[in-house]
C-alpha cells in the first residue's frame, strides 16, 4: 500500500471551480499535480524529492508558483 497522498473525486469536484481555465495545449492531470503539491508541502520536501508518481518535479513547482501568483491557493 502506498503512503502517497491523493485527492478524492469529491475533493477535486469542490476544488475544480478555483482552477484557471486551460488555454491552448491541455494541461497534465490537475489531480496528480495538486496531490503532489500537497504531499510536498505537508512533508516539507524539496521539489526535486517529489515521488515520480506525481510527475516531473519541475511541473509541480511551476504549477505551484503560477497558481500561487494567480491567488488560486488563497481562494
Amino acid at each position: 500500500m502506498s503512503n502517497l497522498f491523493w485527492l478524492t473525486d469529491a475533493q477535486m469536484a469542490r476544488l475544480r471551480p478555483f482552477f484557471p481555465k486551460s488555454h491552448g495545449k491541455p494541461r497534465v492531470d490537475d489531480r496528480r499535480v495538486l496531490s503532489g503539491i500537497i504531499f510536498i508541502n505537508r512533508n516539507g520536501l524539496r521539489w526535486c524529492d517529489a515521488p515520480k508518481d506525481y510527475g516531473p518535479h519541475k511541473t509541480l513547482y511551476n504549477r505551484w508558483k503560477r497558481w500561487g501568483e494567480m491567488g488560486v491557493f488563497a481562494r
